[in-house]
């Protein structure tokens, strides 16, 4: 049942992440990243009997393995992505203050 629930409340959360990603929101890589680790552990644990009766039959393109390596994807680029979006955007010919910008 709590699977059941994640599943049908990624409809909204996946978007929100989406469209905060688009934005440049800062707090939306953390937030894909919790949402897909959530999304991982759902999925592993509804198929995990599967999986160890049948582990061949999980080595295809799609399915679990694919959002398993796009799971990690988002995982591994959270990070730096959030980074990316907390430093403030300088507008091209802006002075930045280096050594070497004339006043």
């Amino acid at each position: 049942m709590p699977s059941q629930l994640l599943f049908h409340s990624l409809v909204v959360l996946d978007l929100l992440a989406a469209v905060g990603v688009a934005l440049a929101h800062p707090l939306s890589p953390p937030l894909g990243a919790t949402i897909m680790a959530a999304d991982l552990t759902a999925n592993w644990w509804e198929n995990w009997d599967d999986v160890l009766r049948h582990p061949l039959g999980y080595l295809q393109p799609v399915g679990l393995s694919a959002i398993t390596l796009f799971g990690l994807f988002v995982l591994v680029t959270a990070v730096p992505l959030h980074r990316s979006f907390r430093r403030p955007l300088h507008p091209v010919g802006a002075r930045t203050g280096a050594a070497g910008d004339l006043d």
